[in-house]
């Protein structure tokens, strides 16, 4: 396949996102960029947030998972859907009645000034990290089944990527991303079923037949029964719930699209549609997973035990290679398929990607500008001041975004989807202790100890996690690991914590 008709389809999508942010933009202010003028389609945005939600993470490690864990996954998207309804119910009347352009002024109103700064800072650190580790995973398969036989370096790619990003964000915040996620949601659905189809089509299998010979391979495999794994099925449902209402209902980005929506019944479908949704697009990746697996075992692949550091490893090798996780589905796709099916995963690629990369530098830039800078208190400041400083913040977070992914090209393990709930677990669970401290208890904490709890937690979390198997006789820490640290911070909170004041 020419890798200079690749890039070409691969611009010509970026001045389509271009085009879109150039029409949506027009007439934008502050407010357009960090709550869309509260005027958006409730299902325009839930359609969209599909794609936030999901990612290039999910379209390259959720397919890669399946050689291995079968649907296990699945579990954690069960949890997903419960969680949504604590995010429909609890969160959003709250958010709503304050009207509140950053959630995090909640904790200001009910906490103090630094539970909010700290709520804010943790969202900050969360979603850099969350965003960055996708943003590199796709920038890492553009780069070895693309770009690199074209001499375009790594480093080259990721700068201009985040260029390309600044461009169609920097005026319409909000207001464009709501509808260029709408798009790229799309195209990424139309990539996945594409994809599927074409896969089950080649291979004359029809669906009830392609499920019964992935079911003989044991790719179809979904609860897991054993209470010692990191996969079971109780702490993968509950670990996907608090991960859902931390990672969704707590996360600026998510809430600042749902938010945009002019009221809270509106905004509720938003998030019941946008829960079904999910879960039927995941399972359709975790179908496409059985399917490459199954395609490349009848190209000759097998599963095969083999040393790594002298330790036995279980690796799916093609042609000597081993394919498994993030490696399969742009494997199979640019080396196996035909030429049309490499385009279509390289456009779904970039579609998933960019819904989850532009929209948390819009929500990074608004929760730095109104929960740290300060903006929409400040008035000494005209709106010409507040748009210059709002654009020095969104360009210094793309410099960050820059410097992490570089970071993560380093520490790369193989399969991130797995790396990616655990940083979730790290630095979203002292966010959750503090808005269910808030929601839950009518005490006050001692405002000093707030950071120090919320640094504390992760730490304890971390030992913990390092010896899980030695100090829990076998057990091991899965998705759960949010809970345990959002459980240690909420009771060291009450430690601290005193009887709210009557007024």
């Amino acid at each position: 396949m020419s890798s200079a008709l690749l890039l070409s389809v691969v611009l010509a999508y970026f001045a389509l996102l271009l085009g879109i942010a150039f029409y949506t933009s027009r007439h934008s202010n502050n407010e357009s960029f960090f709550i869309g003028n509260r005027s958006s389609k409730w299902w325009v945005v839930a359609f969209g947030m599909v794609g936030t939600s999901l990612s290039g993470m999910t379209f390259i490690s959720v397919p890669g998972t399946v050689g291995l864990n079968g649907f296990d996954y699945f579990q954690v998207v069960i949890g997903y859907w419960a969680g949504y309804f604590a995010v429909i119910y609890i969160l959003l009347p709250i958010y709503y009645r304050m009207q509140l352009t950053s959630i995090y002024t909640y904790l200001e109103k009910r906490l103090g000034t630094t539970a909010y700064k700290t709520g804010a800072l943790f969202f900050i650190l969360s979603r850099t990290l969350g965003a960055t580790l996708r943003l590199y995973l796709v920038i890492k398969v553009l780069e070895l089944f693309l770009l690199e036989k074209m001499g375009i370096s790594f480093e080259v790619t990721a700068i201009v990527i985040l260029a390309l990003i600044l461009l169609y964000t920097y005026r319409g915040g909000v207001k464009t991303i709501v509808w260029t996620d709408t798009l790229q949601t799309t195209f990424m659905l139309l990539a996945l079923i594409i994809c599927v189809t074409y896969i089950m089509r080649d291979m004359d299998l029809s669906l009830g037949a392609a499920w019964q010979t992935m079911r003989g391979a044991g790719f179809t495999r979904l609860v897991n029964t054993d209470p010692m794994s990191a996969g079971f099925f109780l702490k993968q449902v509950l670990g996907g719930a608090f991960i859902t209402i931390a990672m969704t209902g707590l996360d600026q980005e998510m809430m600042q699209k749902n938010i945009s929506v002019s009221n809270l019944k509106d905004a509720q479908k938003n998030m019941l549609t946008l829960s079904f949704l999910q879960a039927g697009v995941v399972f359709v990746f975790l179908l496409l997973g059985g399917l490459l697996y199954l395609y490349a075992m009848q190209h000759g692949a097998a599963f095969a035990e083999v040393m790594v550091d002298g330790q036995a490893k279980t690796q799916f090798l093609l042609n000597g290679a081993d394919i498994a996780g993030d490696r399969i589905f742009p494997e199979i796709a640019f080396s196996y398929l035909p030429p049309l099916i490499g385009i279509i995963f390289i456009i779904g690629l970039i579609s998933a990607l960019f819904p989850s990369a532009d929209g948390a530098l819009t929500a990074l830039t608004s929760s730095f500008c109104i929960d740290i800078l300060g903006l929409k208190r400040r008035d000494d400041w005209d709106e010409r001041k507040r748009s210059r400083v709002r654009l020095i913040v969104h360009n210094t977070f793309a410099v960050v975004f820059l410097g992490c992914v570089f970071f993560f090209r380093e520490a790369d393990n193989g399969s991130l989807i797995q790396t990616l709930l655990v940083v979730a677990g790290y630095t979203y669970g002292p966010l959750l202790a503090l808005f269910t401290f808030g929601i839950f208890t009518r005490r006050k904490v001692t405002d000093a100890a707030v950071p120090l709890i919320c640094i504390l937690s992760p730490v304890l979390c971390y030992i913990l996690k390092k010896f899980d198997k030695e100090w829990l006789g076998g057990y091991t820490i899965g998705t759960e690991l949010l809970m345990i640290n959002a459980g240690i911070a909420f009771l060291l909170l009450l430690l601290f914590a005193r009887k709210k004041e009557a007024h």
